[in-house]
């Protein structure tokens, strides 16, 4: 009889995941809101965000050894804890001065308790759960985020205009703390491991071992890692920069339909995790290039409705079911391809591998959105120059990785869970 899903320690898993962002996604649109109140410009906010996810980036790898190093469940406490507690001195200094520094500074501890929160999460989930349960879960903890990035911007909204600042903050705040509550219960196994020589050593041996790992013994799990950031460069930057440009610049549209389109491309995100947990145990390792490729071709229409004279609401309809497509099958690949690096990686090191992971592709999203903002600006007129090589770019990355991906079914012996 196979292990069941919901475990006692991952359903405590899923609920403070639940809670916590939704959490966070209130806290960030009642800031994103205040900012451009006081200040006019969507711009400040953005520049805020963009700077607060260095540390995230720079911070990672530490995040992952610390979670192969300390015992996960009480690293997780700590950190939902003080996320809590940051977001409470945030809302004391709050004073209609100073309120953009703080709320900069705010974000910036943010991200700096989310390089390590990310690879831990990420790290347990292989520790509470086995074999093709790993894929499932994956996709509970993308539906639920997806979930909540559905449902928090509509709550968060309401009580924002019928409360203001501070008490979404409070709001907020609780959420981190009802985490850490659930995340009280939770027992995972730990056993502290020796390390000779000083905390220096130690970072520049764990580094060397995980490094060494994912070039010399595994280099299959850093070339799946380049993959999924890859992908994520081209679908971040079509669908943060080019969805609104599409919607409201070239079509013209007002902001109702921008809103539509997004709730779609949420939804369209949980139907690809459910999608992901049914393909569970069927979908064999060699496929998994046919669902890359399944992205790009998903983009085509999208630049191809733009060929032929037609009216905003038809093109309107194309990009959206497009990009929808698009949207479900970035979310099975991305689902199996971390849940294959968590499968192939060793306790000791599964921390760090997801924290490079985490990084790699919290590289690539920023960079993509740059490029295609150029690319958009560039090609105002012919926004099919931008999306259709995109997608035909994605296509032959998709069908020539299918070498790669066979080498790792024949590794793996048939279907990504075994």
């Amino acid at each position: 009889m196979g292990q069941k899903l919901f475990t006692r320690n991952f359903t405590l898993l899923v609920l403070g995941q639940a809670s916590s962002l939704f959490g966070n996604y209130i806290l960030r649109l009642a800031l994103s809101m205040y900012v451009l109140e006081v200040t006019g410009s969507a711009a400040v906010f953005a520049g805020i965000l963009s700077i607060a996810t260095i540390p995230t980036i720079l911070l990672s790898p530490f995040g992952g050894i610390l979670a192969d190093r300390a015992d996960r469940r009480n690293i997780m406490v700590a950190l939902d804890t003080l996320t809590g507690m940051s977001v409470l001195c945030a809302v004391v200094f709050l004073s209609g001065r100073n309120d953009i520094a703080v709320i900069g500074v705010l974000l910036v501890v943010l991200s700096v308790l989310g390089a390590f929160e990310t690879p831990t999460v990420q790290a347990c989930i292989p520790q509470m759960l086995s074999g093709d349960n790993i894929i499932k879960g994956n996709a509970v903890v993308n539906q639920v985020a997806s979930i909540s990035y559905l449902i928090a911007p509509l709550l968060g909204g309401i009580l924002y205009v019928a409360v203001g600042l501070k008490p979404v903050m409070y709001a907020s705040a609780v959420c981190f703390f009802i985490t850490a509550l659930f995340e009280c219960f939770i027992k995972l196994s730990y056993q502290a491991r020796d390390f000779k020589g000083n905390i220096l050593s130690m970072v520049k041996d764990d580094f060397s071992d995980s490094i060494r790992f994912i070039t010399k013994e595994r280099p299959d799990i850093m070339k799946m890692l380049l993959l999924a950031a890859l992908s994520r460069f081209f679908v971040m930057g079509v669908t943060l920069v080019g969805l609104p440009f599409l919607v409201r610049t070239v079509l013209g549209l007002d902001a109702k339909f921008y809103g539509g389109a997004e709730s779609a491309l949420a939804v369209a995100t949980i139907l690809g995790s459910i999608a992901a947990g049914f393909l569970t145990g069927k979908l064999r390792s060699g496929r998994l290039s046919y669902v890359l490729a399944a992205i790009g071709i998903c983009i085509i229409p999208a630049g191809t409705v733009f060929l032929f004279p037609s009216g905003a609401f038809i093109r309107y309809a194309v990009i959206v079911a497009a990009f929808c497509g698009m949207q479900a099958a970035i979310s099975i690949f991305s689902i199996f391809a971390v849940s294959m690096i968590q499968q192939n990686t060793p306790d000791k090191l599964i921390g760090k591998i997801m924290a490079y992971t985490a990084a790699v592709t919290m590289c690539a999203q920023p960079i993509g959105q740059m490029v295609y903002g150029i690319l958009f600006d560039r090609f105002h007129g012919a926004v099919y120059l931008v999306l259709i090589p995109s997608g035909i770019t994605i296509c032959v990355i998709g069908l020539l990785a299918t070498g790669f991906f066979g080498k790792l079914e024949g590794k793996q012996g048939g279907t990504i869970d075994g």
